[in-house]
């Protein structure tokens, strides 16, 4: 007898795209842009980098790619014996030293787009087919005299070309744009790529603003980067390090505050040297490198019926193993009011429901953390939440039903009671064959 030999299914590989489906969703259509600094370009994995952001392109996602050139113009200078001059941590740029910039940015620039054309076969370029366009995008204004310092080419971005801009994003092109502004003199300047960075991504009212560094983000005392700051812990972080740091971490982290303070939502700071840390902060729950925000990814508020769909995927693990009772749609439809949700990133990946009843009782049900977050307090802040809500209609009973979490409540000031306790219209229902244990807490205080 010959027996057919199956292919093993790669579930890991299943498991990953399914979670990643949300933030693909999230992320079509909206605008990007990415600084990619000297650091990053000189890295011996910027292939890597370049092919996780065509990933990008190829999914939808418009972006505006900002590049540095401050170590490969160091470097070019020293060879040519020409010294570099600074003040006020700005570059001068004098006739010599803007002939170099010019030269190194028109390579890279040349370099970037050759490296977006590539197909080979057995690479994530394979068939991206990516049209990269460039242009004068950006007018550039002189610095100037500055401490009686003049600063020759060296500039700063006047305005931004906003509609040619998101005319080539519309078209399905990378928007790819030299730290090299022109002006309405017909000149050429030199302008920090951070802040011509910053500054596209506040005209564009860009959704991120993006930055590479060698570090796996801010990191905290531990060594362990922070996955998220809100804008004035990002601030106090800046005022820690001082106005003297002018490292990489540092400047990114200036450009990426400021283009939050301006109104982008979210900017990122991920490693180039941690492979595919571009996707994994953008396509994953708790992402790997530090974000900075204006109001936290994860919210606790109430549930609304277009929650329905993710709390359903949330709670349909615990419904298969009998940790919960089968909730049909159209019975979350008509009682989504009920619902407290924990969103994140616009997953629902906690809940609790609330059913109050006329001898000032109610039911905390449903109360479920999504097994990636189990290790944290979000159970307790939803139960918080209930509680309030259970007092405000003045509640002073709260009970719950469970087959399996007798011990979580118990530590929490429930105290077990029988059928009889229950309110009769529950009471009436109570599935005997389920067999649940009851536990009830006075939420009024005994003072």
């Amino acid at each position: 007898m010959e027996f057919l030999k199956l292919r093993q299914s790669n579930t890991a590989l299943i498991d990953a795209i399914r979670h990643s489906a949300p933030y693909v969703n999230l992320h079509s259509g909206r605008t990007f842009v990415i600084l990619i600094g000297g650091d990053t370009l000189k890295d011996s994995h910027i292939s890597s980098v370049i092919s996780d952001i065509a990933i990008l392109q190829s999914l939808g996602i418009k972006l505006v790619l900002v590049f540095g050139a401050k170590p490969q113009i160091d470097q070019a200078l020293e060879e040519a014996n020409i010294s570099s001059k600074f003040h006020r941590h700005l570059r001068i740029s004098d006739d010599q030293t803007f002939k170099i910039i010019k030269r190194i940015c028109g390579e890279i620039q040349l370099d970037l787009t050759a490296k977006f054309s590539m197909g080979i076969s057995n690479t994530p370029m394979q068939g991206a087919n990516i049209g990269v366009v460039s242009g004068n995008f950006v007018t550039a204004k002189p610095i100037g005299v500055v401490d009686g310092v003049d600063f020759c080419h060296s500039g700063s971005v006047r305005r931004i070309n906003k509609r040619a801009i998101k005319d080539e994003l519309d078209r399905g092109n990378i928007v790819l744009i030299s730290p090299i502004g022109v002006s309405v003199t017909g000149e050429n300047f030199s302008v920090n790529a951070e802040d011509m960075a910053s500054r596209i991504a506040i005209d564009l009212k860009a959704d991120k603003f993006i930055t590479f560094s060698s570090f796996p983000g801010i990191l905290d005392a531990d060594g362990n980067a922070v996955p998220e700051l809100f804008i004035d812990e990002a601030e106090d972080y800046l005022h820690k390090l001082g106005d003297d740091d002018f490292s990489n971490t540092a400047r990114y982290l200036r450009a990426a505050v400021a283009s939050c303070k301006a109104g982008v939502p979210r900017s990122h700071l991920v490693s180039h040297i941690e492979d595919g840390a571009l996707i994994q902060e953008l396509f994953t729950r708790d992402g790997i490198g530090t974000q900075i925000v204006q109001e936290s990814a994860e919210q606790c508020l109430q549930a609304t019926v277009n929650d329905i769909p993710s709390l359903m995927e949330l709670i349909r693990p615990f419904e298969e193993s009998g940790a919960l009772i089968h909730r049909a749609r159209e019975q979350l439809e008509l009682e989504i009011d009920h619902y407290i949700i924990i969103k994140r990133d616009g997953m629902v990946i906690g809940s609790a429901a609330l059913y109050c009843y006329d001898n000032k009782m109610a039911e905390l049900a449903c109360l479920v953390i999504h097994p990636e977050y189990r290790n944290s307090n979000r159970a307790d802040i939803l139960i918080e939440k209930i509680t309030h809500e259970a007092l405000n209609r003045g509640i002073e009973k709260l009970f719950v039903l469970t087959t399996k979490t007798a011990h979580f409540f118990q530590e929490r000031g429930f105290e077990e009671g029988a059928v009889s306790d229950l309110p009769f219209e529950k009471a009436s229902h109570y599935n005997y064959n389920r067999n649940s244990k009851i536990f009830i807490k006075n939420i009024i205080s005994k003072e």
